[in-house]
């Protein structure tokens, strides 16, 4: 029986390079994985489709359910966790010397859309008592000009969300002031090229982002892994067997983080970075699957309501295909 050909696109992490290299073949499937980084692989299937599969922004995927087509199905795996407290970058001349300080200004966003700002906005409402419309959101290209929202967005009118010009970018007005901060994903050249005028908000981001972790159980998801809807119409079992093999694929990176004879990952107390994770997240401390992840899917898509996003509130459950929310048992 021949096995159904699927592209994949995905950046190259450690927890999915045993699909990249073949050592992991799911059921069924032969994949031809497509090594990109994330804003290339988002705009192409976003905008045109053109893979069977792809990591996909979590946020972006749950703008797209609202649309009448639906064109994607999740499946519950995520390649991309990331707290974001380091994210939040402001001007040094701004007056920002805490999270209420961000009242009142004008706040970079590459993408209002984006999945790390939607958890950064969330988190500064919840945690610090900046409302998000308490700011005006700047958007446009981090370091080149010309990015639009990849999705067509229809706010409510309480959310001010103005273009950069044509030939600015966000980390140059960062550094001149023409912005007061930048909620982003991606580190601002100006950061490293303008230090004494480019800072974290939160300098100290480990402490600040354990603290949240001890305090939520909250371990932030950017990204999802999602399939063109009508190839999984046509194949439904697909979804299960590209869940079971993104799975091995991690379980062998946390048996690598696991070896002390040689370090796999060129980080000098790699061990001890790993020990501390568990300490305080637990041994599956970048959890698959739905149930370990509802409650921050649920805190995700209450966000995504709150900022315009969503025109109404999306349980966890209407994410992704429904096989893949609950498994056999021997």
């Amino acid at each position: 029986m021949s096995r159904l050909r699927l592209s994949l696109a995905c950046w190259n992490y450690d927890r999915t390079r045993a699909l990249l290299e073949g050592r992991i073949r799911p059921d069924g499937i032969d994949l031809t994985y497509l090594d990109m980084p994330v804003e290339e692989t988002f705009f192409r299937m976003l905008r045109h489709q053109e893979f069977d599969v792809a990591e996909l922004s979590l946020s972006s995927y749950t703008v797209s359910l609202s649309r009448p087509e639906r064109p994607f199905i999740a499946i519950p795996v995520f390649p991309s966790r990331f707290f974001r407290h380091s994210c939040i970058y402001v001007n040094a001349g701004s007056g920002i010397r805490e999270p209420k300080d961000l009242i009142g200004k004008k706040v970079g966003n590459p993408e209002y859309q984006m999945t790390a700002p939607v958890w950064i906005r969330g988190i500064l409402q919840d945690e610090y008592g900046v409302p998000v419309d308490g700011v005006t959101y700047r958007t446009g290209g981090e370091e080149a000009p010309g990015r639009p929202e990849k999705i067509k967005l229809d706010l409510p009118p309480r959310i001010k969300v103005q273009p950069i010009g044509p030939a600015d970018t966000l980390a140059a007005m960062l550094r001149d002031g023409a912005i007061d901060a930048l909620y982003t994903a991606r580190m601002p050249s100006t950061y490293r090229t303008a230090p004494e005028r480019v800072k974290r908000l939160f300098e100290d981001y480990m402490e600040v982002e354990q603290a949240y972790f001890r305090k939520t159980r909250i371990f932030p998801i950017m990204h999802t892994v999602a399939i063109r809807r009508s190839l999984y119409e046509q194949h439904p079992w697909i979804a299960m067997s590209l869940y079971k093999a993104f799975a091995a694929a991690q379980r062998e990176t946390y048996d690598d983080l696991d070896v002390t004879a040689a370090l796999k990952a060129m980080l000098p107390w790699l061990t001890k970075h790993v020990e501390d994770a568990r300490k305080l997240m637990g041994d599956d401390y970048w959890p698959y699957g739905f149930a370990p992840n509802r409650e921050t899917l649920a805190t995700f898509l209450r966000y995504h309501h709150e900022q315009g996003l969503s025109k109404r509130l999306l349980a966890p459950e209407e994410l992704f295909a429904p096989e893949t929310l609950e498994s056999f048992v021997i």
